[in-house]
């Protein structure tokens, strides 16, 4: 908790003390951080110490507690809270003090509870006006720091910034990009605006930390849409010996989040005046080219990366078919291996992030061309939307294998279960071709190659889907409708067999017998005596 600063003023000790220990202060939201007896030496304490807030008396020696307020208000170098608190029920004193803007006007005997919320009041309108001077501070510094990026701050705006930096004379500037990387979707769809206003909050408060508290640092942040830029001059880097490396590790440190979230930090080329920030802006922005170059440890050094050339490649051949194949054929480790080997390429060729968006593309674009082949519906894949639209977000090269991990699986895992619909839809036609072509000379070899299957896969799947063998199934097709023509017509045995499929009347009679128990003109002799019974029975 930020405790407010207050100083007590009164030329008796035993009120400042018997204050100190009446009034519970932390509770207030406050810390006492010195004390004075009289107003001049009160003086001294506020242009030192810059207190919130100061609580005095009005009649002390020296200087009274109205002449210290008039004193501190026409200089304006700081602008604390007054609350005066006197024995004096005089109606000039507090006249006197509305028109300084004094806060609170408090009679001795002081009445604890009055005091305690005098305080709070004071301590919530310190809060209000803090929030104010954080918001406008920020539209200011935006607004600046836009002028001297684009190169058109002129010269007053730019002695004003020097004064805020505090530069010294040769002193060398930084522009640093400082980047969350892979924050997860669903928090982002959660809050408007993907929670960059929280990051910028963090990155602040770890500036801020690392200058000791200096609020001057606050003026260094600029939001560059997804991203968040610093102006860093050379005495912030000295508690790091000169090094931008443990400088950008600390703010790492600082930012560490739980999960797969990552912090990236760009270095520019130094500049030597605040004039001249518009280049070290467009060398950090250059920083963020080599990003997967240095995915291990997130940090990004212009002037090491710049030896680096980066290439502009497109995907190899080889690698992109091994990859589909692999994801057709369901060959979930192999695929793994080819993914790693294909981000390693990333790295060690070089690969600049618009080849690497152009490689993953063509990529998912296979996948997709694929499902369309076999009838599939992509919406159902729920990577595929995060996959096309991964260039829009912040990702390390890590984040990105993992969600191209994830869409190459689920896509594997739904390719097979079109396959599986496929087959299934597959052999149901084969099951209508039979019962429509039975009575023609068929076999298995020839249905198998009327639909390009293998005769011994056909014959393994369809004994699968319906649990007896194609040759049985074709038996009892033609028996069933040999047993039907020999109910309901006259024709004669051989025509019959010929009407099923079968060109061998005595192969015909073998069937028939071995599936019925029977032969045909046993079945028929069979029929028409039930039938002479049943008439004679009547």
């Amino acid at each position: 908790m930020q405790w407010n600063r207050a100083i007590l003023v009164d030329d008796e000790v035993f009120t400042r003390k018997g204050l100190l220990k009446l009034i519970d202060w932390e509770a207030c939201g406050f810390q006492i951080v010195d004390e004075a007896d009289n107003g001049e030496d009160a003086l001294e304490l506020i242009e030192r110490l810059r207190p919130d807030v100061v609580i005095t008396d009005i009649r002390m020696p020296v200087l009274d507690g109205i002449e210290l307020i008039r004193h501190v208000v026409t200089k304006g170098i700081v602008k604390p809270y007054f609350i005066i608190v006197s024995g004096y029920d005089d109606f000039n004193y507090a006249q006197q003090a509305v028109r300084y803007g004094v806060h609170d006007f408090i009679l001795k005997p002081i009445d604890e509870t009055e005091f305690s919320h005098a305080l709070v009041r004071v301590s919530e309108r310190l809060a209000s006006d803090r929030k104010a001077r954080l918001r406008e501070d920020r539209l200011l510094s935006g607004a600046l720091m836009e002028s001297l990026i684009i190169g058109e701050a002129d010269e007053a705006l730019l002695q004003e910034w020097e004064q805020r930096l505090e530069l010294q004379p040769e002193e060398r500037l930084f522009y640093v990009f400082v980047e969350r990387n892979d924050h997860p979707l669903a928090s982002a769809a959660n809050d408007n605006d993907g929670g960059r206003a929280a990051f910028k909050d963090r990155v602040e408060a770890a500036l801020l930390a690392i200058s000791n508290g200096e609020e001057s640092f606050s003026f260094y942040l600029h939001e560059h849409r997804n991203r968040i830029g610093i102006i860093v001059p050379d005495s912030i880097l000295h508690s790091f010996q000169g090094c931008q490396r443990g400088f950008a590790r600390r703010i790492q440190q600082s930012l560490a989040d739980s999960g797969d979230e990552r912090v990236f930090v760009y270095f520019g080329q130094p500049v030597l005046q605040l004039s001249h920030i518009q280049e070290a802006y467009e060398t950090a922005k250059e920083s963020l080219l080599y990003k997967y170059i240095y995915d291990e440890s997130g940090i990004v050094i212009h002037e090491e990366a710049s030896q680096h050339a980066l290439h502009y490649i497109g995907l190899e051949e080889g690698l992109y078919q091994q990859l589909l194949e692999q994801i057709e054929e369901l060959h979930f480790e192999k695929l793994e291996v080819t993914i790693r080997l294909l981000f390693e390429s990333f790295r060690e060729k070089l690969y600049a992030p618009e080849a690497v968006k152009t490689a993953i593309n063509q990529c998912v674009l296979g996948v997709v061309r694929v499902l369309g082949s076999m009838d599939g519906d992509q919406s159902r894949l729920s990577s595929l939307e995060p996959m096309t639209e991964w260039h829009d977000r912040n990702l390390s090269l890590q984040g990105l294998k993992r969600l191209f991990t994830e869409f190459a699986m689920e896509s594997a895992n739904y390719i097979g279960q079109l396959r599986k619909e496929q087959h299934k839809g597959g052999i149901q036609k084969i099951r209508a071709y039979i019962e429509a072509h039975y009575h023609e000379n068929i076999s298995l070899k020839g249905i198998a190659g009327k639909f390009y299957m293998n005769p011994v896969y056909l014959g393994q799947l369809f004994k699968k889907a319906y649990g007896m063998y194609f040759n049985d199934f074709l038996l009892q097709l033609r028996v069933n409708e040999a047993k039907r023509l020999l109910r309901q017509t006259d024709l004669r045995i051989y025509e019959v067999a010929e009407r099923v499929g079968f060109g061998n009347p005595d192969y015909f009679v073998t069937q028939f017998e071995k599936t019925e128990r029977m032969t045909p003109s046993e079945y028929r002799s069979r029929l028409m005596k039930e039938a002479a019974s049943e008439r004679a029975d009547r």
